[in-house]
């Protein structure tokens, strides 16, 4: 009689234990949700001494379940902190980028502005104006150029018109020359001559 209490004792045990070992199975198991799912489909009806009913559950399952609420809301604390913190670095990443983005824009720019204007005198004008003022001056030194030669030409012919009137000039004295000594000879030639004839009659 005493073997059997024992065994029948025994056999609770074993039962009990596979159903708390079976519920903590289920009650591990799935999300939040179904946790709680699971908690509400193994808690028992009771009625009061009033006649009320109302729900009893296992504080063993109501620990875990605690125990895996809190987890899953401390997960979700870390996920969130993770996320904000990645957000930002993303939004410091964007931030840097745009800031990157501005410089190198604004070289951009001035590179342009550089390309595009030249460097005259010490001012910056633009390449419009300074081929303008280019071809302005060159085209006011080949004038200037056009001038001179015309200039030189018409000096070289007024000087080869003066050096042909001076060379006929010359011509004309030399000529001139010659006549008057011929005359100075034959007057000298005259004189000489009376001379002798007055000697030649005294």
């Amino acid at each position: 009689m005493k073997s059997l209490k024992l065994y029948i004792l025994a056999i609770l045990c074993i039962s009990f234990q596979f159903s708390n070992a079976q519920e903590t199975e289920s009650i591990n198991q799935g999300s939040i949700d179904d946790q709680f799912e699971f908690v509400l489909r193994k808690s028992g009806n009771f009625k009061g001494t009033n006649g009320s009913a109302y729900e009893a559950v296992k504080r063993s399952m109501f620990v875990t379940l605690q125990a895996h609420t809190n987890d899953t809301i401390n997960t979700l604390k870390k996920t969130l902190s993770d996320t904000r913190h990645t957000v930002a670095t993303q939004e410091k990443e964007i931030n840097d980028l745009k800031a990157n983005l501005n410089t190198t824009q604004s070289t951009l720019t001035a590179t342009n502005e550089e390309k595009n204007n030249m460097a005259l005198l010490g001012m910056q004008t633009s390449k419009t104006n300074y081929n303008i003022i280019m071809w302005t001056i060159v085209a006011a030194l080949l004038a200037l150029l056009l001038f001179f030669i015309y200039k030189f030409k018409n000096s070289n012919a007024i000087t080869k018109a003066a050096n042909l009137k001076l060379s006929e000039v010359e011509e004309e004295f030399e000529e001139h020359r010659k006549t008057a000594l011929e005359r100075e000879q034959k007057v000298r030639r005259q004189l000489q001559d009376e001379i002798n004839k007055q000697k030649g009659t005294s």
